[in-house]
């Protein structure tokens, strides 16, 4: 591929925040394009995301089924959860795996980093894999309604190829998994 002609870098003339909920803000912008004119750009800010795949000394994975409200259906995903204020996604990572499953893992490795939502939010989300998996006790937040369930990956490349396995970050990190089992990719260090 060739060097663009023109960069296509824009840059931020004004920022304005429009909403702020919780944890989410919404900005409306104001960017000047690479060829001078501007535009607005709105997109959602969110304080990033740690994921992690829970593998069994079977090689089975431990998924979660959550109701996402946003959706208006129950889904099978693997265990996630937002970064909190201070906080590293590897720290992020061991926390959510220990509130919502009730494992902690001994070994951890990092997989990648994902933009889930690249055209409308600046979300950054890590994903892991962990394994030496040791039982102590759930602690889920308040609002937190899930269940959780060993399977295999075979089960999850199935419900993804029938269109059953709509979340992106369980699909990015199945495709990983089914690369690294069949020896097509190098398995990552299990060194964190």
């Amino acid at each position: 591929m060739s060097a663009p002609k023109k960069s296509l870098e824009e840059s931020t003339l004004e920022r304005r925040v429009v909403f702020e909920g919780q944890f989410l803000k919404v900005r409306r912008d104001l960017a000047q394009m690479p060829d001078g004119t501007t535009a607005t750009r709105e997109f959602v800010q969110h304080p990033g995301a740690a994921a992690m795949v829970p593998i069994g000394t079977d090689e089975r994975i431990l998924v979660e089924r959550q109701y996402r409200y946003s959706m208006g259906a129950i889904h099978v995903e693997i265990p996630a959860g937002k970064i909190d204020p201070g906080e590293a996604s590897l720290q992020t990572a061991r926390r959510e795996l220990l509130e919502e499953t009730g494992y902690e893992a001994r070994q951890w490795a990092f997989l990648t980093r994902v933009h889930p939502a690249i055209g409308f939010s600046d979300e950054v989300m890590d994903l892991y894999l962990a394994k030496d998996l040791v039982l102590r006790e759930r602690s889920m937040d308040l609002d937190e309604f899930l269940e959780i369930e060993w399977v295999t990956l075979g089960w999850m490349m199935d419900e993804l190829r029938a269109g059953r396995l709509p979340d992106v970050k369980t699909q990015i990190a199945m495709h990983w998994l089914d690369r690294l089992y069949s020896g097509l990719w190098p398995w990552p260090a299990f060194d964190l």
